[in-house]
């Protein structure tokens, strides 16, 4: 029997942050070789393929099979699309999307007459 691949939506948390927002998702068995990040146009896409060896032994159950993991989130104008920026570690993915310039809270200086 071949294992079959699954596709699921992983966990995921969005924080927003003065600077921009910050976007966790859980990945377990995912490395960095096995993850594809795209965007195109408003919309990021995150795949990746968790892969799971089970070595020379023969599995008398097998119920860790390959994960497939996909994910697409729609962007709005606030976000600065050149300086995504993207690290994964121990099996979470930070995504880190900055707020554009233009979005960023400033203070208006106030000017006497």
């Amino acid at each position: 029997m071949s294992p079959q691949t699954q596709v699921s939506m992983p966990p995921t948390d969005i924080l927003e942050r003065e600077d921009g927002f910050h976007i966790f998702m859980d990945l377990p068995g995912v490395a960095a070789d096995d993850l594809v990040i795209d965007l195109e146009q408003n919309e990021l896409t995150v795949r990746a393929v968790s892969k799971y060896e089970a070595g020379a032994n023969q599995a008398m159950r097998n119920e860790f099979g390959p994960l497939s993991y996909k994910r697409v989130f729609t962007l709005s104008d606030m976000v600065d699309r050149d300086n995504i920026k993207a690290v994964i570690k121990d099996g979470v993915l930070d995504l880190f999307l900055p707020k554009a310039e233009s979005m960023k809270p400033r203070r208006i200086e106030i000017k006497p007459e």
